[in-house]
Order: C-alpha cells, then structure tokens, then sequence
C-alpha cells in the first residue's frame, strides 16, 4: 500500500510537502534510539516515533524508511521540516501511541 494511502485510510496528518505517493509501506518499526533504527528498521518501514528532529531525517534517508509517522502529536522542529521536504522524506503526525498506530498499520497492510 502506498503511504499516501495508508495515512488517508489511518486519518494521519501530512507534515510535509512529500506525500509517500510513490513509496510503498511494507511494515513498520517502532524506536526512538535513532542508532538502534538505522540498525534495524528496514527499507519501506514505516518508521513510527517521537523524534522530530533532524537527525531523525537522516536516519531516515539512511535506514530508507518509507516515512516517518511522528505519533503521541510529537513536534517536528523547523529544521527537520525543512530538510524532511528537501530529501523528500514524507512525514505524518497522529495522536496515538506507537503501539495503537502499529496495530492500524499491520490490520491496513493485511487488508
């Protein structure tokens, strides 16, 4: 399933000007030790956090994660924005936690 998709289908809030139109979600992990991600989440992931920052871009760019779902209404600071929309990083907000948000995800994906 597309990102653009899923978030339509999860009522995510868009962050950014990238949409996922053309990324595939094909699971998700859940982390916020950025060096435990880039280790361990896997390409297409859609990568489910609190961190909004712009190391978080990069580990995202790195692990090359469809996109990042900042859940509990975390803040993306202006920095993260704005080099989110230059690599193209799609990223989406919800007020659930990770494990309610991953728990819609699989039960999308599954569908």
């Amino acid at each position: 399933m597309k990102i653009n998709e899923l978030a339509e289908a999860l009522g995510w809030k868009k962050l950014t000007d990238c949409d996922g139109a053309d990324r595939e979600a094909l699971g998700c992990y859940c982390g916020d030790l950025l060096s435990w991600v880039m280790g361990r989440a896997k390409a297409d992931d859609v990568w489910l956090t609190v961190m909004g920052n712009i190391n978080a871009i990069a580990v995202a760019t790195l692990a090359d994660v469809s996109a990042i779902v900042l859940v509990e209404s975390a803040a993306l600071d202006a920095e993260a924005l704005a080099r989110a929309n230059q690599q193209e990083v799609a990223i989406y907000a919800t007020e659930l936690p990770a494990y309610e948000t991953a728990l819609q995800i699989a039960a999308a994906l599954k569908a």
